[in-house]
């Protein structure tokens, strides 16, 4: 298999009635683990990092090892920066050879967003990557550090917003949040549902760490064909880590990376189950 564009997991997955994992990464641990999981469930996935991401792991040395891994796994796999914050970073990610971009304009005025996602879309089309942008506001942020609050997704603007972009997917606000939930989030499935009938685009989940699992299936089968994990994998290598270093005996750094992969491979391969909706 191969590195491949994000359009076609989506498009594939829309078809197919499921949903495609984007795992964000930080560290060539999480990227083994994520792959592993992958491979043994035979599934496609999209490994990402978000550039708020880029102070702990820097994207001229995780780009390639991403994009390696994905060239070199027995599954599908897109490369993805997910909510680049300047059109800099989206360029340096295209160049490094990242298969899909996104460059986050949500919380901007609407004609704002349009302007800027354009000019994304025009500049990965000589790259020949796939687009994804965002409308309404999603809760909280990808470090955790502000919440700008929620703002659902008003599917009239998602209509114009597609038209006028030509963004190949759109991630949309239905009351999730980025990071941890003190409760599971109540959707509003039935905006989720309209905008995509009236957009007929593949929709993006982000803030998927801590929705119920029949929320996953349910917001899959109204739409969602890219489901953003990135909380709960961290989580899961933290507390594998924590179990190992609570163990008896010596320690070394090579057990512990195989602590750090199992984390995260444990992570996603359960991901991978609920969104393959069995």
């Amino acid at each position: 298999m191969a590195l491949v564009k994000m359009k076609q997991l989506l498009e594939q997955a829309k078809e197919e009635n499921r949903g495609c994992g984007a795992f964000s990464v930080g560290n060539m641990e999480m990227v083994k683990g994520a792959v592993k999981a992958a491979e043994e469930m035979n599934t496609s996935i999209i490994l990402q990092i978000a550039e708020v991401r880029l102070e702990h792991s820097p994207l001229h040395l995780m780009g390639p090892m991403m994009v390696r891994a994905a060239k070199e796994a027995k599954v599908d796999v897109a490369v993805h920066l997910d909510h680049g914050l300047t059109l800099e970073t989206v360029k340096k990610a295209l160049e490094l050879g990242f298969t899909s971009v996104m460059l986050d304009a949500s919380r901007d005025p609407f004609e704002e967003n349009i302007r800027k996602t354009k000019e994304v879309v025009e500049l990965a089309a000589q790259y020949g990557a796939t687009v994804e942008a965002e409308l309404g506001l999603v809760g909280g942020s990808e470090d955790g550090k502000s919440d700008h609050g929620i703002q659902c997704t008003n599917p009239q603007d998602a209509k114009i917003f597609c038209e006028q972009t030509g963004v190949d997917a759109l991630a949309v606000a239905i009351g999730n949040a980025h990071g941890d939930y003190p409760v599971a989030p109540t959707l509003e499935f039935g905006v989720l549902e309209e905008i995509r009938n009236i957009t007929k685009k593949p929709l993006v989940l982000h803030g998927g760490s801590g929705i119920t699992d029949d929320g996953f299936r349910k917001a899959i089968s109204l739409g969602i064909c890219k489901v953003n994990i990135a909380t709960a994998s961290f989580n899961s290598l933290t507390k594998e880590v924590e179990k190992y270093i609570g163990s008896e005996g010596k320690h070394n750094y090579f057990d512990m990376n195989e602590a750090m992969v199992k984390g995260v491979y444990d992570n996603v391969k359960r991901h991978i189950e609920i969104f393959n909706c069995k």
